[in-house]
């Protein structure tokens, strides 16, 4: 028979056999024992927790037909069929690639019909986040009034994503990472069961590795019996996973206290010969920096305990660091690692940044300073360095003047004139350019409105596309949709002069287009223009009537149009010019 992967094998069949959610399985438990269950639950967690597992355990014991129970039975044909997905009244929908409203008006089309096979019918809906905003839509009155045989079981790793309506109508559980220690007595209980040989370093490497994920946990494990031979040393981990063993970070540690630059970069260079990546070199080092200031600052902390394997030795190491030079490594290390994102050199900047670390670079910065101050002459970039840097303060310097109003001679003139002085003030921002009338009756209109509902998936799929654009447009406020234009006004010049370049506009309008399906062009303005608008246009003064002789016979026509003004209109609403 083929193999099957741990994963699936050791997929949680009870709800004493989910890891790690003691807190959700007692719930689930005591809701069934008690028969309080409701229409629909929402499973939200980091990946690997249990959440489908959980759901699946849910949907047998309701159908178990030795229950409603609080475990299913697993030997019924109810159960067993549940296991294997032949009922068709347990249906699991993966909403990655059934995320359109049509699948979910197939589902509102068929849950009045009453289950033909088991109990209760069961809808499981993974991912859901990735529904698009219609489909919630066409979910949100099944959610509200389901038929009594019906339940909605909701699993998803970004809850954020999902409309506040939704979440309001389920019964909201948090999955947790599970612990280190609930991990590790999982995964030996699977080495025993499935006769598997393991050191007990290599066992805790892989639990730490998993990040709280049981799945991820299962799967190296699996991997790493494919790969050793005999008894899973830590050394077959870390050859799998690209990982660097403690020991040898001991060594680089020890050579950075003791600034050994050259035996530093030969270590960093045998890892990389190895086969070692950069990034990988560079994360783990942050982890181990993070352990030894933990040690160093919470040494009994039972978090701390199940971490780290050999207490001894790190507390050793930590001795000889202070935890503000360990805080300021680990900030160092954190800068490079995100370099490393958009480079194509990660072993020069992993290289860099121990130098950096272990102070290397202070006697390079001595030396141009002591040959600066015997008269020498310093290199080209140092001059270039301290140039950018007086520059700098002397914006900051002139920021400092005019956020304090005081006003600034101008310049070389100014000396030749000390009366002529300019008063650097914020300079007022530049006007649009845009005739608001048009924009100011459609911020009323039923398309801004829509607009408006839309804006929060605006701003999300932004966000997907590049961070940081999102994080200047989302200081913007939607203000009108006019045909294919959409207006946002700021209250800040930096930020709509920042949303305003090419490159960042183009991201934009491309969301744009995408969420309200036809090519969008995003117009910006000032906040303050806009409002000035609004105002001008709900408070403009009365038109008033001037009376002009056409006919060439002088005031007494004047006079003639005057009173029968005043016949009309009434003194008070006439008012009388004299050319």
């Amino acid at each position: 028979m083929a193999h099957i992967a741990l994963y699936r094998t050791w997929r949680s069949q009870t709800f004493r056999d989910v890891v790690g959610q003691r807190h959700i399985t007692q719930t689930l438990q005591n809701s069934l024992r008690e028969n309080r269950l409701t229409h629909a639950y929402l499973f939200n967690g980091p990946r690997g927790t249990g959440k489908t597992s959980t759901a699946k355990i849910l949907a047998k014991a309701i159908n178990c037909l030795n229950g409603p129970a609080e475990e299913p039975c697993n030997q019924c044909s109810a159960c067993e069929r549940i296991t294997e997905g032949a009922v068709m009244d347990v249906v699991e929908i993966d909403a990655a690639s059934n995320r359109g409203v049509e699948e979910i008006r197939d589902i509102r089309d068929k849950v009045k019909y009453a289950p033909t096979e088991v109990r209760q019918k069961v809808y499981i809906i993974d991912e859901v986040h990735m529904l698009t905003t219609e489909a919630f839509n066409a979910l949100l009155k099944t959610l509200e009034e389901p038929p009594a045989h019906v339940m909605f079981i909701l699993a998803t790793t970004e809850p954020h994503k999902i409309p506040a309506t939704i979440i309001s109508r389920c019964q909201r559980f948090d999955f947790r990472r599970v612990s280190m220690e609930d991990e590790v007595g999982r995964l030996q209980y699977v080495c025993d069961q499935e006769h598997i040989s393991i050191d007990k370093e290599a066992l805790h490497y892989i639990a730490r590795l998993s990040d709280g994920g049981m799945r991820d946990a299962l799967s190296l494990l699996d991997q790493a019996t494919s790969f050793a031979t005999g008894e899973i040393q830590l050394a077959d981990i870390l050859s799998i996973t690209g990982g660097v063993a403690s020991d040898q970070f001991k060594k680089l540690v020890s050579y950075i206290k003791e600034q050994n630059l050259g035996a530093a970069l030969e270590l960093i260079d045998t890892f990389m010969q190895e086969g070692k990546s950069a990034d990988k070199c560079i994360e783990n080092l942050i982890h181990y920096f993070r352990d030894l200031l933990m040690v160093r600052m919470v040494p009994n902390s039972p978090v701390i305990a199940e971490r780290v394997f050999d207490m001894a030795e790190l507390k050793e190491i930590a001795s000889h660091f202070t935890p503000s030079e360990m805080m300021s490594m680990i900030e160092t290390l954190n800068h490079y690692q995100s370099e490393m994102k958009y480079s194509v050199q990660p072993q020069t900047l992993l290289e860099i940044a121990i130098m950096k670390i272990s102070g290397g670079h202070r006697g390079a910065e001595g030396s141009s300073r002591s040959m600066d101050e015997s008269g020498g002459r310093a290199p080209q970039g140092d001059l270039l360095a301290q140039m950018t840097q007086r520059m700098k303060q002397l914006e900051e310097q002139i920021a400092g003047l005019v956020k304090s109003g005081v006003t600034v001679a101008a310049g070389d003139n100014a000396r030749q004139a000390p009366a002529a002085k300019v008063a650097v003030a914020s300079a007022p921002s530049k006007k649009s350019g845009l005739k608001l009338d048009p924009y100011l009756k459609a911020s009323e209109a039923p398309d801004t409105k829509t607009a408006l509902m839309k804006w929060s998936q605006v701003l999300g799929d932004v966000k997907e596309k590049k961070i940081t654009v999102h994080a200047w447009f989302v200081n913007g406020d939607l203000v009108a949709m006019l045909d294919d234009v959409v207006l946002v006004a700021f209250k800040n010049d930096m930020h709509r002069n920042t949303t305003e370049k090419p490159e960042n506009k183009v991201i934009i309008e491309q969301v744009l287009s995408s969420v309200f399906g036809k090519p969008m062009r995003l117009l910006t303005l000032m906040r303050k223009e806009w409002d000035d608008a609004k105002n001008e246009a709900t408070h403009a003064p009365p038109e008033e009537m001037e009376l002009v002789a056409e006919d060439g016979r002088g005031n007494a026509v004047k006079e003639e149009w005057i009173s029968e003004a005043i016949q009309l209109f009434g003194e008070d609403l006439v008012t009388i010019k004299e050319d």
